[in-house]
C-alpha cells in the first residue's frame, strides 16, 4: 500500500436543512446512498447524502471537502470519500474515514478531478 498522508481532521457533515431541500427539488442537488463502512463515524451505511455536481465549477477541491467521484477504473461505481490533499497537478488524493474498511488512494492512486461528481453539502436525518 502506498503511503498517505494523515486525513485532514474529520469535518461532520451537516444535516439537512430546508434550503437544501429546495435546490434538490429544482434539480441542483443529486441523491446518492452510502454504502459500507468506509466513511465511519462521518456516514453510515444507508444513510443518503445530497451532493452538489456544481461546487468545482468555480473552484477546486480542498482537503476535507468530502466528495462523490467515479471510480477510476470501475466507472459505474461511485466512491464517497474525503479529499486529503490535492496535488500540485492538480490530482486528488481520497480517503476514507475508515482506513480499514475503505478502496481509497492508497490502492486507487490519485484521482484525476474529472472523476468528480460534486461535493456532498448534507445527509439526511
Amino acid at each position: 500500500m502506498a503511503e498517505l498522508d494523515p486525513a485532514p481532521a474529520t469535518q461532520p457533515v451537516r444535516v439537512l436543512r430546508l434550503p437544501d431541500l429546495l435546490l434538490w427539488g429544482l434539480r441542483r442537488r443529486r441523491r446518492y446512498r452510502v454504502v459500507g463502512s468506509s466513511m465511519l463515524p462521518t456516514l453510515i451505511e444507508g444513510q443518503q447524502v445530497l451532493v452538489d455536481p456544481r461546487a468545482y465549477r468555480r473552484r477546486r477541491p480542498t482537503p476535507g471537502d468530502v466528495v462523490v467521484a467515479r471510480h477510476p477504473f470501475c466507472p459505474d461505481m461511485k466512491l464517497i470519500k474525503r479529499v486529503a490533499r490535492v496535488e500540485p497537478d492538480g490530482g486528488l488524493r481520497l480517503v476514507g474515514d475508515n482506513p480499514e474498511a475503505s478502496t481509497d488512494s492508497r490502492s486507487l492512486g490519485i484521482v484525476p478531478p474529472q472523476l468528480l461528481e460534486g461535493r456532498v453539502q448534507c445527509r439526511l436525518p
